[in-house]
């Protein structure tokens, strides 16, 4: 086995190693952030689902205890562990490209863009995993209750909310009958919806049984949904990630003439969390708006959004700026920890296997 190769390897087992940590420690916070984002917007006079972070918490543990923080984490632990690995796998191998291009005069060091870009690199390589990854474990974060709640909540959100405006427009005018009409008409639809999405598979009971059902029905298409503004979040947000990561290591580096390997443990957990924050600073507006097309109807019929635009402006008309930072707190909570832990592990093992 060549150099490259053998490099390669050592760099997707340290990654599959930071994502496998990831994973343990970040998978709570990920499953609030991901349902105070898609929680529906409430109808007038109604409270909304969560009032907050620690509603979220509250409702979630009482309802499905600590295991509802881990669900769908069988989707993530294996794919996140090869999204990791896919990122750091990129990620090494466009620095020893920068290295080459920039010759022994930059003493192995990467300017900020460079860093930037291996980073974004890794991002869209690691995005063709990650995009049907965090379809299926989105999909089963926000599922909760029974087949019937949860496939309602889906299909049958936008029909509901059309018959109640339909609804409140004929009392107002005066026609009762015509209101009692819509209501029952809207019944009917309802009852008729839940088994037929039951049928259709929008309820699942695992990620292996939603990617066969999803693939089933809508092929690649269906488990690619929400790709482009995935791809988008990719390549800021691990442009960020890395390029954070990358500095505060070479500074540290320069300032006390170490080796990589040399850094403490305390610099490294520190700047994966500094990682981390820069990250998702930048990107969780976008954050938002993939996790809503991701939750969102297959069909016609059933989609409340038509494009990545779309969803942008009905979450702006509806919700006003607030709308695009929904879970923001649990996301920026996770994102210490979580990073931290990410690159301790990858550097850890590096250590290791060098």
């Amino acid at each position: 086995m060549s150099n490259d190769s053998m490099r390669a390897v050592k760099d997707c087992a340290s990654g599959t190693i930071g994502g496998f940590l990831q994973v343990f420690v970040g998978q709570p916070f990920d499953t609030v952030k991901v349902r105070l984002q898609t929680m529906p917007a409430p109808m007038p006079g109604q409270a909304p689902l969560y009032s907050g972070t620690l509603d979220c918490v509250k409702k979630t543990l009482s309802k499905e205890g600590i295991r509802g923080f881990y669900k769908g984490t069988t989707t993530p632990l294996v794919g996140v562990g090869a999204c990791v690995s896919i990122q750091f796998v990129t990620l090494e191998a466009m620095k020893r490209y920068y290295h080459d291009l920039n010759g022994p005069h930059a003493n192995g060091f990467l300017s900020n863009s460079q860093l930037y870009l291996a980073g974004a690199a890794s991002g869209i390589t690691n995005s063709v995993v990650s995009g049907p990854v965090e379809h299926i474990r989105t999909r089963l974060q926000v599922q909760t209750g029974s087949a019937g709640a949860s496939v309602k909540a889906i299909t049958g959100a936008t029909s509901e909310k059309a018959a109640a405006a339909a609804a409140a427009a004929a009392i107002s005018a005066g026609n009762s009958s015509a209101a009692n009409q819509v209501i029952k008409t809207a019944a009917a639809e309802s009852a008729a919806v839940v088994p037929n999405a039951t049928k259709n598979a929008l309820y699942f009971t695992g990620p292996v049984d939603a990617v066969q059902k999803i693939y089933a029905q809508y092929g690649l298409r269906g488990l690619y949904k929400g790709q482009a503004v995935t791809m988008v979040r990719e390549f800021q947000g691990y442009g960020a990630y890395f390029a954070a990561y990358e500095y505060l290591v070479q500074r540290a580096m320069r300032l006390e003439n170490k080796a990589r390997n040399e850094l403490s443990t305390i610099k490294v957990v520190a700047y994966g969390a500094c990682a981390g924050y820069a990250m998702w600073t930048t990107v969780y507006p976008i954050d938002v708006i993939k996790s809503k097309l991701q939750t969102d109807g297959f069909t016609s019929t059933t989609r409340q959004y038509s494009s990545a635009f779309d969803c942008a402006r009905q979450t702006m008309a509806k919700e006003g700026i607030a709308g695009f930072f929904k879970g923001f707190a649990p996301c920026i909570l996770r994102a210490a920890p979580a990073n931290a832990v990410t690159f301790l592990g990858f550097e850890m093992a590096m250590r290791v296997l060098r």
